[in-house]
């Protein structure tokens, strides 16, 4: 619980330390006094927007720091989770400089303000002047039922496989919505496939084929060149050739290289010459006999070549990127075709899904229905101790679709006077009724959400006589079992207060400062003759204020 609050340079609180006790600690003080600048501190330190405009005038920085014992487990865990380890106490503290910038620090180490944020939410929960608005609003309703029925873990458990559910559902509709795109590009890929796969084409084919039909086309001219160089090297009928003529040479001068020897190389090398010329006129003889055109291999390759020449124009230039096109359309297909596997897979798993979420979400509305009873009851009860007799409280369920919250719609409605239906709580005009109101869901609520101290600011909104002594009874009561910080201008509920302070507003030259002042009993009466008397405070009014502090002590 909130043990210490210390405030610098806030707004007209200039240096300010509040010790605050483990039951009811009430502030009163004149309007404008700082009651609400203290609320703004607390939310300041507990991570809620903080503006610049809260520092005091002159100031470089304002400073808030709150200590706090006794952590409840769930904040533990988010110190844990942010690398904190917790210690006897748990010292939060938060720096807003004039500029607007802002720092947070838990136990001197600096965090996010989300942090801090975070753990707030498990140490300190605040009801404000206006948040009792909050009972017009039926889609709020539901949370509210929720956290008396302790739904936590079933709800945790019906969202993690709503949102499974959801996830799910945008891929089907992801894949679906890209279905026509997917069924065009699926189309082309299967006409290029269809094109290029029948042709079995190899990589090169192209060149070997071109090269062949040059070769076949020309047949008959290279022929005749094949024929004339063979007669030039081996000679016709009526001449010598080449190779003769060599041999002829090396037969003249091989009888004279004993003579000369330096005709010796020549006669070797013309001896090599005549074996090339032999081998030369050997290999044009083969190359003649390989040149008889075969018509059917001519028309086979002039098609072949057309085919290839068609598709390298349509996907080329080249046969290697006509072949690559081919493979690259083969696999995507494929993969396309997976993904409509992928689809079906994915509709059958989000069907399945569905019937297990439906069925989370009914036991989840059961839930709902038996605790709504005990709750109306509750409610009922904390309204008739606080001064509305005759009230009634119904919880009307009504049946949805599916959402993150299950498929119920959830909306209080209310009767204040005996003889009326229930009708919405928008209806309520009494801000006093509401104030009663949320005191009371406040009041059952206490032992189920786990959160060790409750601030109400102005909770007596609109409230008087009675009813008031009865809100100030259920603070008490409630005090009991968390610690209740409630800012305060009647005097019935400050009198029930543990813990007294009081807020003043004085001038110290050209400056306002806040005084923040823990009362005794003897300060204590005073300020609640203040409150019951005004300016104007008898001998009468003190006794009755005595009288009234001294009957509570004598109660405890």
């Amino acid at each position: 619980m909130l043990r210490e609050l210390h405030i610098e340079n806030l707004a007209i609180i200039e240096n300010s330390t509040i010790e605050l006790g483990s039951r009811l600690n009430v502030f009163t003080g004149e309007t404008g006094a700082g009651k609400s600048i203290l609320i703004g501190g607390i939310n300041a330190v507990l991570g809620q927007r903080a503006s610049r405009d809260l520092v005091r005038a002159g100031a470089e920085k304002a400073y808030i720091s709150a200590v706090f014992d006794n952590v409840p487990s769930d904040a533990v865990k988010v110190l844990r989770d942010a690398g904190i380890e917790p210690e006897e106490q748990l010292i939060i503290s938060r720096e807003i400089s004039a500029d607007g910038r802002s720092t947070a620090r838990i136990n001197s180490r600096a965090v996010s303000v989300s942090v801090i944020r975070d753990i707030g939410n498990f140490l300190i929960n605040i009801h404000g002047q206006h948040d009792s608005q909050v009972l017009l609003d039926p889609s709020k309703h539901l949370g509210i039922l929720d956290g008396f029925a302790q739904t936590e873990d079933v709800l945790a458990d019906y969202q993690a496989s709503f949102r499974e559910l959801q996830s799910t559902a945008r891929e089907i509709s992801k894949l679906r919505q890209t279905a026509r795109e997917k069924a065009q590009r699926s189309a082309y890929l299967q006409s290029v496939v269809n094109d290029i796969g029948p042709l079995a084409i190899e990589d090169g084919e192209d060149d070997a084929v071109e090269e062949r039909f040059k070769i076949i086309d020309n047949a008959v001219e290279i022929s005749r060149a094949v024929r004339a160089a063979i007669t030039l090297l081996t000679g016709g009928d009526d001449s010598d050739g080449a190779s003769a003529l060599i041999d002829s040479a090396l037969s003249e001068i091989l009888d004279n290289q004993e003579l000369m020897p330096k005709l010796k190389p020549l006669c070797e090398r013309l001896g090599s010459v005549s074996i090339e010329v032999g081998d030369i006129s050997d290999e044009l003889s083969k190359l003649e006999g390989s040149l008889d055109i075969d018509s059917s291999e001519y028309a086979r390759l002039s098609a072949r070549r057309d085919e290839l020449n068609r598709i390298k124009r349509r996907y080329g230039p080249t046969l290697s990127e006509v072949l690559k096109l081919y493979n690259d359309s083969a696999e995507e297909l494929e993969k396309l075709n997976g993904s409509e596997l992928e689809l079906d897979e994915l509709i059958k798993r989000r069907d399945s899904m569905l019937a297990s979420v439906s069925k989370k979400a009914k036991k989840l509305s059961a839930l709902r229905k038996e605790a709504a009873q005990r709750f109306k009851n509750e409610v009922e009860g904390e309204l008739r101790f606080l001064n509305m007799p005759d009230v009634k409280i119904e919880v009307m369920f009504e049946r949805g679709k599916l959402t993150s919250t299950g498929m119920d719609g959830v909306e209080f409605l209310i009767s204040a006077n005996r003889g009326e239906e229930p009708k919405p709580m928008a209806r309520i005009s009494s801000g006093g009724e509401l104030s009663r109101i949320m005191l009371a869901l406040k009041s059952v609520l206490a032992d189920r959400d786990g959160v060790p101290t409750l601030i109400f600011d102005e909770i007596d909104s609109g409230v008087s006589g009675r009813a008031a002594q009865k809100i100030g009874i259920k603070l008490r009561e409630i005090s009991r079992r968390r610690q209740v910080i409630c800012v305060t201008h009647l005097a019935q509920i400050a009198i029930v207060g543990d813990n007294h302070i009081l807020i003043e507003k004085h001038s110290v030259g050209q400056r306002t400062a806040a005084q923040i002042t823990p009362l005794d009993f003897e300060g204590r009466k005073l300020e609640i003759a203040r409150i019951l008397g005004g300016d104007n405070i008898t001998e009468t009014v003190l006794r009755d204020a005595e009288e009234q502090l001294l009957s509570v002590l004598r109660e405890e």
